[in-house]
């Protein structure tokens, strides 16, 4: 059967190269460690994670906790993190706080139970948990103190407003998901930074009150712009209800490049987030904590990127009047 004396007979190197390489522990070149993974592949060899766990007290186990499993952009994150955990040698368990706050605090417990050895927590709206004796990385967003990575939130937003204000828009809608969520009010912020020196705007929250688009149109409204792609999707199915013309007299600008973005017509214009470089950092950290090899470091802002498609256009001519 294939083992670590085989690898590193193989491939010229010790048993203890072996060991760390395939446990991501010790100083070992990158260029080794593929090599060494690499031969493991070949031969199709596992470590048994109960022999680490009895070895080195930890069980190679990262715990993922995510808000909302239902909304399309949590599973895509979760995915991003998997594989970031995977390609630094670790194994990931999910758990879904399902919207509750106790859930979440439950979804914490149960991991910390089932022996993992540090923790990413993408908060549920609201909250900021706190794990004490367990490394945490926490996937929220720049204003959070808690913040481990996160999108830069505010500036995504900043970049939606300014694209639009650019273009000629100078009245808009911002439509947001729910008041209690920490990012979407930073995506609102930033969306009046840039809307503020040129422009009016009026803020509505979906969970309370959803605008009369028509209306809105009528007063002179030619661009809204939502906190996510899931209520620009509602916008969209609105202002076709309406008689509403998208881009022609509402331009619509979601937020996090979801794929239904592209399955609509017209094709949302968004912010996308980069879920892969915002899991690697997390990880990266959470092993480094893991590992006691760096102190923390500030929260980290990535930056967001503009998406334009069809669903965004230069504003109507006055001469057009208001919609029919």
């Amino acid at each position: 059967m294939s083992n670590i004396k085989t690898i590193a007979a193989d491939l010229g190197v010790s048993s203890a190269t072996v060991s760390n390489a395939l446990s991501g522990k010790g100083r070992v070149s990158e260029a080794t460690v593929e090599r060494i993974r690499l031969r493991a592949r070949e031969l199709g060899f596992q470590p048994s994670m109960t022999a680490r766990a009895l070895k080195t007290g930890r069980t190679g186990i990262l715990g993922l906790v995510m808000p909302d499993l239902t909304n399309p952009l949590f599973p895509m994150l979760a995915q991003s993190v998997e594989t970031a955990a995977t390609q630094a040698g670790y194994g990931v368990l999910i758990a879904d706080s399902r919207g509750s706050v106790d859930d979440q605090a439950a979804a914490i417990q149960r991991l910390r139970q089932r022996g993992v050895d540090g923790l990413v927590i993408v908060p549920h709206r609201g909250t900021r948990p706190l794990v004490k004796s367990l490394p945490t990385a926490v996937i929220h967003t720049p204003s959070d103190p808690e913040n481990t990575v996160s999108s830069d939130h505010a500036d995504g937003g900043r970049m939606a407003a300014q694209s639009m204000v650019d273009i000629g828009h100078r009245q808009f809608l911002l439509i947001g998901g729910d008041r209690t969520s920490q990012v979407q009010n930073d995506r609102i912020q930033g969306m009046i930074s840039a809307i503020k020196p040129k422009g009016t705007f009026q803020v509505y929250w979906s969970t309370a009150e959803f605008p009369d688009l028509a209306q809105c149109a009528a007063q002179g409204v030619t661009a809204v712009l939502t906190t996510s792609d899931l209520v620009a999707l509602r916008v969209l199915s609105d202002a076709h209800q309406a008689g509403l013309d998208v881009p022609g007299r509402l331009s619509v600008m979601g937020f996090d490049d979801l794929p239904l973005g592209m399955a609509v017509r017209p094709m949302l214009s968004t912010v996308a987030q980069d879920g892969a470089a915002i899991a690697k950092i997390a990880i990266t950290f959470l092993h480094s904590k893991i590992e006691n090899t760096a102190p923390d470091p500030d929260g980290v802002a990535v930056k967001m990127r503009l998406v334009l498609r069809d669903s965004t256009a230069k504003p109507p001519s006055p001469h057009q009047g208001d919609p029919t």
